[in-house]
């Protein structure tokens, strides 16, 4: 615009605009919401299995307060906070032989949500307890983690395995991890403060690697990451994927194959350019509408340890650390994501042509969403065992 024209000048103000809004259709996640129905449908990360003991762990899942506890057995178990007698939360409950005991009028809860035992019930408990039946969802401990699966149990799927984390070699192992290490924090925080889908689809804008985390900010991963690339985005049955092609200074050449599959899965390869397919899977897991975490499972050498995995965002300072002005001055994806608001106002977007992966990725995700509530099944979702494995595509690809 050429405000140099009288009559251009004072256009562009802030003052007047309409009402500013999210989409909710691809944001909301608690429970009837379209999103959250669809999230309902897979199985959904909710732990890393070794930090389930025997005290009670609050979590909050899909807008939803929960209680996750492990019985004196070994088995998970995941139910509603809210105790179905008189409220009171289980987080203060005792985990037992068969179950967890509420601390305020002792009854006992198995990790299906029955009820073995009313104290002060000597009389009546037996009559009273089979109807009774505190809300609870299926779990299972798979990868290092423990999943749960929030939906409608006649549409229970299998689980799903993916290819990179099978056929673990001699010498290998899976580590997993909750955080927000792969959002530009890192392991201090776990919670990002911003709606899931900010990261989801972040993972299909290559653009902003030369610029937020190369030309903008210094190099935050590779300095090969400031080359421009040549991107094409493109659906499969997997769900979607870019391959961003780079001839690199030194005369090679690479293909860089990054997915997003179904529900919040993000497939990413090796930031340090590590040739191969990629060996690591992460879940953009939302808490509720307003914040997220992220679950990741990763293919590793026996001897790997990830306290040593400090990536510095200056020297001598990883995220945590940094000031507020040093955030400022080297903005990383946290501060780009959360900085969009805690829901991105997505009327008040300016698409371009190099945003073609987010309309794409908001396209798809639209229609999965729809399918579910036209009474179908979503991508990625099977029920049968056999079929339950995903061939992971992504990763960097050296051309010869």
């Amino acid at each position: 615009m050429d405000t140099s024209q009288p009559g251009n000048r004072d256009k562009g103000t802030g003052y007047g605009r309409g009402p500013q809004s999210h989409d909710a259709l691809i944001t909301e996640v608690g429970p009837g919401t379209p999103c959250g129905e669809f999230m309902r449908r897979y199985w959904q990360p909710v732990a890393v299995a070794e930090k389930v003991a025997e005290l009670p762990l609050a979590v909050r899942f899909l807008g939803e307060d929960l209680v996750l506890f492990r019985d004196k057995t070994g088995r998970p178990g995941l139910v509603h906070a809210r105790c179905c007698h008189r409220g009171t939360t289980l987080y203060y409950g005792r985990t037992e032989e068969q179950g967890i005991r509420c601390c305020y009028h002792g009854w006992l809860f198995d990790v299906e949500g029955n009820c073995l035992d009313m104290p002060c019930e000597k009389d009546y408990g037996a009559g009273i307890r089979e109807n009774v039946r505190q809300p609870w969802y299926p779990v299972i401990e798979e990868y290092g983690l423990i999943w749960a699966y929030f939906g409608p149990p006649e549409k229970k799927p299998a689980f799903i395995r993916y290819s990179s984390l099978e056929n673990l070699g001699a010498g290998e192992k899976l580590y997993a991890f909750q955080g927000t290490f792969g959002g530009g924090g890192d392991a201090s925080v776990d919670i990002m403060p911003c709606n899931w889908l900010q990261d989801w689809e972040n993972v299909m804008d290559p653009f902003h690697l030369p610029i937020l985390h190369t030309n903008f900010s210094g190099v935050q991963f590779m300095p090969e990451f400031g080359i421009m690339p040549e991107v094409e985005w493109a659906l499969d049955d997997l769900g979607m994927k870019y391959t961003a092609y780079r001839e690199l200074d030194d005369g090679r050449e690479v293909d860089r194959v990054t997915y997003i599959l179904f529900p919040h899965v993000r497939i990413v390869p090796s930031v340090e350019l590590a040739p191969g397919p990629g060996t690591s899977i992460g879940f953009c897991m939302p808490v509720d509408d307003a914040n997220f975490t992220i679950f990741h499972i990763m293919k590793v050498a026996e001897d790997f340890d990830f306290g040593a995995r400090r990536r510095e965002r200056l020297p001598g300072k990883i995220w945590s650390e940094m000031s507020e002005e040093e955030h400022q001055r080297f903005p990383g994806d946290w501060e780009a994501q959360v900085g969009q608001g805690p829901i991105s106002l997505h009327s008040e977007e300016h698409l371009a042509p190099s945003d073609k992966g987010i309309r794409m990725a908001r396209r798809l995700l639209k229609q999965q969403i729809e399918l579910v509530q036209a009474g179908g099944d979503p991508q990625g979702v099977v029920f049968d065992d056999a079929e339950a494995i995903i061939d992971v595509k992504a990763g960097n690809f050296f051309r010869d």
